[in-house]
């Protein structure tokens, strides 16, 4: 039997060999997503009702359950007769199981990916920011985002989504770790403006700014977060928070970020070659005319550009051609990404925290051409036309 996707990090989906199954109506879309959140397990009819009707169901709220347990059957099973008890959708008493592998369900695949990855983050940062940003690919949307206002999927959506932020803070410290600084401030400052008390996310973007040679900003968003705190929690920032602006303030070397020697972002274990370009997350397909034009050409000048209207994949195709040529390249392969930038001053920072590279004295730019001088390596620089 070809295995069924299920997916509730976001609108209610199902999948089957890479099409979409049609399950219509609002009441078997409900009894699906609450069978999904207890997949595996019997879940009894007199539950299903209640999470179906609530306190006061009709007197024939039994048949229709039975009707609609039939009704996604159908839309999940069309080939049921053949196969009896073995189904997806099986009776089992005092109720029914959706029987789902886990990686079939997303909720479930995602926690796993979430697991790993928080594991990995002390000793291995760029498979834990893989894994991260693999799991956070994984949503649409709000979870459950089609019962927002059902009782029995409150708490769960509740669940996620502080799981998702967890997860969030822990790719942000991964990225922290590999010398992304530049490129992460940006994306904490989003966060931050749309989670104000969360201290975790305060203190990332600090540490950010502050490696960005930024200590005045990063002091401003430690008294925003303090200020929000005691406004509307009567709390102070944790203690972790205040040693956090002390050692900015007092501007204390362990905060600096540097590469080992001959290595570079997203490369903490000198391991050769290194990249940091995103997990692909979805299936490239076609286009091998032009990955095998761009590869060539790549071999032929220093400087390659890719140009075309937007959305017509210029990006995806840069990606998709320098994860092919890593091996290539004795130093590996970097992205930087500009599109946050809007000052043409700040490619240069970009570019050194994506290579690792620290103001020692002199101009940054001298740093970088020390750090690139024999360098065997290719450099992305993805959305640079509006900085040009």
């Amino acid at each position: 039997m070809t295995a069924i996707e299920f997916r509730l990090l976001g609108p209610l989906e199902v999948w089957r060999a890479g099409q979409q199954l049609d399950v219509r109506g609002a009441k078997p879309r409900a009894l699906l997503a609450m069978l999904l959140l207890h997949a595996g397990e019997a879940v009894s009819t007199d539950r299903l009702i209640d999470a179906l009707w609530g306190a006061r169901p009709p007197a024939t709220a039994a048949n229709a359950l039975q009707a609609h347990v039939v009704t996604l059957r159908r839309a999940l099973e069309p080939d049921r007769g053949n196969r009896g008890a073995d189904g997806v959708l099986v009776t089992r008493a005092p109720g029914y199981v959706l029987r789902a592998a886990a990686d079939e369900v997303d909720i479930t695949h995602f926690e796993r990916l979430v697991a790993e990855g928080h594991s990995a983050l002390h000793g291995d940062p760029a498979g834990a920011s893989r894994l991260l940003g693999e799991a956070l690919g994984l949503w649409r949307g709000p979870a459950l985002a089609d019962f927002v206002f059902e009782p029995f999927a409150q708490a769960e959506a509740a669940r996620l989504e502080e799981l998702r932020l967890g997860a969030l803070e822990d790719r942000l410290e991964a990225d922290l770790t590999l010398g992304r600084h530049a490129e992460v401030v940006p994306e904490l400052e989003g966060l931050l403006a749309e989670h104000p008390l969360r201290e975790r996310l305060a203190g990332q973007l600090m540490l950010a700014l502050y490696r960005c040679g930024r200590q005045g900003d990063a002091s401003r968003v430690f008294h925003t977060t303090r200020s929000r705190l005691v406004e509307e929690l009567a709390m102070e920032p944790e203690r972790s928070l205040r040693q956090l602006l002390q050692r900015i303030l007092e501007q204390d070397p362990t905060l600096d970020w540097s590469a080992p020697d001959g290595a570079i972002a997203g490369d903490v274990n000198g391991e050769q070659p290194a990249h940091n370009l995103p997990a692909e997350l979805t299936s490239f397909v076609g286009r091998e005319r032009e990955l095998e034009e761009v590869h060539s050409l790549l071999h032929k000048t220093r400087l390659l550009t890719l140009t075309g209207a937007g959305g017509s994949g210029k990006t995806r195709l840069a990606l998709r051609t320098a994860r092919e040529a890593v091996g290539e390249y004795r130093d590996g392969v970097t992205l930087v990404e500009l599109a946050p930038l809007a000052d043409p001053a700040l490619v240069e920072t970009s570019l050194a925290a994506s290579l690792g590279v620290r103001q020692q004295s002199g101009p940054l730019i001298d740093a970088l051409k020390r750090r690139l001088d024999g360098a065997e390596l290719l450099v992305v620089l993805d959305n640079c036309e509006h900085l040009v």
